[in-house]
């Protein structure tokens, strides 16, 4: 038996809000590409980003206008997650408004579908994405020119929380680290800690990604903070972080921060 026997020949992530278009999409893909997988489908583009960490695939198939993060942002956010020299993945956006095209190549796409999407048309795309996907080069087109655009974004200054009757500003260099829950997510400082309700993945489009590293999906830390990581074993790895004497589990997806 061959080494790649039984492997799909990719793994899909699907993001669409719209059920219809959605499940037009992923019986076509099961026409066009039976020998792919679809490894997750996601509602929202939080929701994307999420699936995103956890199977790591090699084609995101995205819709650009989605509640909680755009295709287009979701875009910016797996190009800057992505070290360099690291294989990336192929992004083709589908969308119902062609005006988005030029924007969407700008931003690292392989191929662009109009809604809904005909059989001869995703025909052409399956077979530009069988030549890419496991090709020699580990940058997807137009990766360079999205992360110099992800650094445009306005970034976080402050954080602010509710502690009792009164809102404390927090400034952004000041955060140790946050991490999540359910319900809120915790912001660790220099001086003590705070619960805001703004969830994580929302905190993450504004904060700097060269200087606040996600280290989990719950976890994000501050570079500045960090004073070491410790391997626990092969796949387990947890980061210390100065001034507090606490430590943040590393997922293995994130453990590219800390390689040597």
């Amino acid at each position: 038996m061959g080494p790649d026997q039984g492997r799909p020949a990719a793994r899909l992530l699907v993001a669409e809000d719209e059920a219809p278009m959605r499940e037009h999409l992923l019986a076509q893909l099961a026409q066009q590409w039976p020998e792919a997988e679809v490894v997750a489908v996601a509602e929202n583009g939080l929701d994307a980003w999420d699936a995103f960490l956890e199977h790591e695939p090699d084609v995101v198939f995205t819709d650009i206008r989605m509640p909680g993060m755009s295709g287009l942002d979701l875009a910016t956010r797996i190009a800057g997650f992505v070290p360099d020299g690291e294989r990336a993945p192929r992004l083709v956006f589908v969308t119902a408004y062609d005006q988005h095209a030029v924007d969407a190549f700008e931003r690292g796409a392989l191929d662009y579908l109009l809604k809904p999407v005909e059989p001869q048309r995703l025909a052409r795309c399956v077979r530009r994405l069988a030549q890419q996907v496991g090709a020699d080069e580990a940058a997807a087109p137009g990766l360079a020119a999205l992360r110099e655009r992800a650094a445009e974004v306005q970034r976080l200054r402050w954080i602010k929380a509710t502690v009792g009757r009164r809102i404390q500003l927090i400034a952004i260099d000041e955060v140790l680290f946050f991490q999540s829950d359910s319900k809120y997510t915790r912001v660790v400082h220099r001086e003590g800690e705070a619960l805001i309700r703004t969830p994580l993945k929302e905190l993450l489009g504004g904060l700097d990604p060269e200087q606040f590293w996600q280290v989990h999906r719950s976890a994000v830390v501050n570079a500045r903070a960090v004073a070491g990581a410790e391997r626990l074993d092969a796949d387990r790895m947890e980061v210390l972080i100065r001034g507090s004497e606490e430590r943040l589990p590393v997922s293995r997806a994130f453990m590219h921060w800390f390689r040597d």
